[in-house]
């Protein structure tokens, strides 16, 4: 990695990206922001850290993860070179690992013992739980009810890996529900417990922490069809929830106007039903507002209250972005 460091310098000091981001919180827990801001400004450039995690992302999370040629796909649609970077070869199934374990080393490293996470298809819960057992910490997971049902293999894996699953009975029983409790736990016992978020959102300095340890994803890939094809891709496409993993590749080549970097939402059931979660499909829907201590695109209703979001996809099923 350059300079031993892991990269990127923006958001600005107070955690905005421009217009978005920054801190919308309770007083409660900006101690604990500052504290993870402190520790994360100081573990991205201590070399052991970052030599840690590297050593990890190789021989426990497996990595690099492969690029694979869709051969057959890209003649089914038409001769396009369609290249998959196979995320889902990762220890625990999913790209959530990356972040997990960077998170969860500094959770050690600030001298914390009990984790709190949200999770909507499931992935994050079981990264989570995964780091938790690796590292001796307590692990609390948040799972709306409607996604439990959905999801069982990966809450028996949760339980399996020695996490408490705790089921979200309110609101609209999906991810955004599991944030809120998530957050209303680490208020109650902010002095012990820290929020491992699993998705490029939150109150700085989570959405810039994340993108950071998802980065390799991107970081991978551009060298890989560097070595496979000779050039840069035309385009990047990825899915978009609350956007992990599509950070984590677009990063790599933010730089490269020649590339398209291409975000899919969720269409539910149909855009002009309204059971959607795609956040830029509708002007008059979706406008910047703040949830979950962040400031970004929200599905809202007229006066301004978080609008029901639906996708087959639990993942996907969010109303920011």
């Amino acid at each position: 990695m350059a300079n031993r460091q892991i990269p990127f310098s923006v958001p600005d000091d107070k955690g905005k990206f421009g217009p978005y981001g920054g801190q919308f919180v309770p007083e409660t827990l900006m101690p604990a922001l500052e504290e993870l801001i402190a520790a994360y400004d100081e573990a991205r450039n201590d070399p052991a850290f970052v030599t840690e995690f590297e050593h990890l992302l190789r021989s426990y999370v497996g990595r690099p993860s492969p690029l694979t040629y869709a051969r057959r796909l890209s003649e089914k649609l038409g001769g396009a070179q369609i290249y998959f970077k196979r995320e889902d070869l990762n220890h625990t199934g999913a790209h959530k690992i990356n972040n997990a374990l960077g998170q969860a080393l500094l959770v050690r490293r600030m001298g914390k013992q009990r984790v709190v996470a949200e999770t909507g298809a499931g992935q994050h819960g079981v990264a989570t739980a995964t780091v938790c057992a690796l590292l001796g910490l307590e692990g609390i997971i948040y799972m709306g009810e409607v996604d439990i049902a959905r999801q069982q293999p990966n809450v028996y894996r949760m339980r399996l890996l020695g996490a408490e699953v705790r089921p979200v009975a309110s609101g609209s029983r999906t991810l955004k529900d599991a944030i809120n409790q998530a957050i209303r736990d680490w208020v109650t016992n902010v002095a012990t417990t820290h929020y491992l978020l699993g998705s490029v959102l939150g109150p700085h300095p989570y959405p810039a922490m994340v993108r950071d340890f998802q980065s390799v994803i991107g970081r991978e890939a551009r060298e890989q069809i560097l070595a496979a094809t000779g050039r840069l891709p035309d385009a990047i496409v990825a899915c978009v929830g609350g956007g992990s993993n599509a950070m984590g590749i677009f990063t790599a080549f933010r730089e490269d106007e020649s590339v398209d970097l291409i975000g899919v939402e969720a269409g539910g059931t149909g855009i002009e039903g309204g059971l959607h979660a795609a956040r830029f499909a509708d002007p008059a829907v979706s406008r910047i507002g703040v949830l979950h201590g962040t400031k970004s695109y929200v599905m809202q209703t007229a006066d301004g209250q978080i609008r029901e979001t639906h996708s087959i996809s639990a993942g996907l099923d969010y109303p920011s972005v």
